[in-house]
This record gives structure tokens, C-alpha cells and sequence, in this order.
């Protein structure tokens, strides 16, 4: 139950989530909440103020805290040959290791607030989302399941740990991405539920918008931390539970 009381709900009417059975999964293997590049300012916000259809991060510039990820040679939208190495390429990557499901908040699928007003809006990736797997969207406003290529957005209206447990068992045994935006990445760790996060601290302050931390330091009761500066001016942060 939902702590209001309300059961959880899920709207999967064009699809099933996906089930299999327990004695199939790696028991050594313990399914992670993995938290990946996720990009915030250097005064802690990972979104700007008025988000709207054009323009997802508010009047945060995405380039600026997230162009690192899309100069790297394993950028998936890249069309060109070429891009940068090392770390940066490297953490875009670990981006689809091992994952077999995402959480995301409303607002990272949509702008939209309140009811759906139209069911044709399928979110800002086209026909080809990068996700590559079920998508757990939370939502107090239901909707019926939608397969585009590869990726189906189911949508829920569930507390973290259950929305957690939805997409464990999508998963098969894999880890789950927490995909954002910043207040559901808040909300889990609030929860207690993240085991790991890279968060990479662009060299740009934002002044107001979402905010993810003060400091990073406000994680160190939980989690270790390692910082590691990178050439395109962005330094990642990684940390993974005590």
C-alpha cells in the first residue's frame, strides 16, 4: 500500500510486464538501483526553472550539463565518426551495462501537468527512445502502456520501493536505472533505495531550477565517494553505498 493509503496502480493495458520465474535468476546476483549520469550544475541543480515541449531542463542549457556525454565517441545519436575517449566515453557507456528496466519521473517523460490531455504525445525521443527496455514513468495521472521500437513506458502511480519492485521484476535479474528527473532521484534516496550514483558536476552555475543537493556532501552518512576530474571540464562524482 501506498503510504495515503491507495493501492498501487499500473496501466499496462498494451502489454503485460514482463514475469519469469525465480528459479531462473543468478542468486549471487543482487539487482541494483543504479543511478547514471545524471548531470547538475556546479551549485547543485539538475534542471532550470519553466519547463515546457521545447524546452525539457527548464532555462537550464542542457549542453552545459550534459554536452560532455554527447561529444563522446559511444554517444548513441552520434552520426559522425570520432568523439572523445576516455572517462567521459567511458561513463556513457556503463549508461546500458547490465540494465534491465528504468524508473523515471512524470516530468522526464513530459512536460504535462495534471490529466492526460492527449495520449498521442510519447515523450521527446521519437520513434527510437534510448532506453531499450520497460519504462516505469511515475504518475499520479494513469495512462494506458505504449511500445515504441525496443522501449515500452508503463505507468504508475506507486511509492518508490514499489515502483522499485515493478521494475526488478522487468529487469530478469538485471539492475534498474533511476533516470530522473531530480526530485525522483531526491525522493529515492530520501527512501533509501539508490545503491549507486555517478552524478557528473558541470563547471556552470545555475543560480535556481531543481536542485539535487547543497552539497555532496549531504550523502556521506550513506555512501562512499570518489571525484574524478575529467578533460571536458566536468568532474564525476561516483558513489555506492557504505
Amino acid at each position: 500500500m501506498r503510504s495515503d493509503g491507495r493501492s498501487r496502480q499500473c496501466s499496462t493495458s498494451a502489454g503485460s510486464v514482463p514475469s519469469h520465474d525465480e528459479n531462473e535468476r543468478n542468486p549471487r546476483h543482487v539487482q541494483l538501483l543504479r543511478v547514471h549520469n545524471f548531470g547538475v550544475s556546479a551549485d547543485g541543480f539538475g534542471a532550470g526553472v519553466g519547463q515546457s515541449l521545447e524546452h525539457p531542463f527548464g532555462d537550464a542549457d542542457p549542453g552545459q550539463l550534459l554536452g560532455w556525454a554527447g561529444a563522446t565517441a559511444s554517444w548513441p545519436n552520434r552520426t559522425d565518426p570520432g568523439g572523445s575517449r576516455g572517462i567521459d566515453d567511458y561513463m556513457t557507456r556503463e549508461f546500458h551495462r547490465n540494465i534491465g528496466a528504468e524508473i523515471m519521473g512524470s516530468h522526464k517523460f513530459s512536460p504535462h501537468r495534471g490529466p492526460w490531455q492527449d495520449h498521442e504525445w510519447k515523450g521527446w525521443w521519437g520513434d527510437e527512445p534510448p532506453f531499450h527496455t520497460p519504462v516505469f514513468v511515475l504518475t499520479h495521472h494513469l495512462r494506458p502502456s505504449f511500445t515504441l521500437s525496443d522501449t515500452t513506458f508503463h505507468f504508475v502511480d506507486a511509492s518508490p520501493l514499489e515502483a522499485l519492485e515493478l521494475a526488478k521484476e522487468a529487469a530478469e535479474g538485471k539492475d534498474v536505472r533511476l533516470g530522473g528527473g531530480t526530485a525522483t532521484v531526491r525522493e529515492f534516496l530520501a527512501a533509501d533505495l539508490v545503491d549507486t550514483l555517478h552524478v557528473a558536476v558541470a563547471p556552470v552555475e545555475l543560480g535556481d531550477g531543481e536542485r539535487l543537493w547543497e552539497s555532496p556532501e549531504e550523502l556521506s552518512d550513506r555512501f562512499h565517494m570518489d571525484e574524478v576530474p575529467s578533460p571536458s571540464g566536468v568532474t564525476h562524482l561516483l558513489f555506492w553505498r557504505r
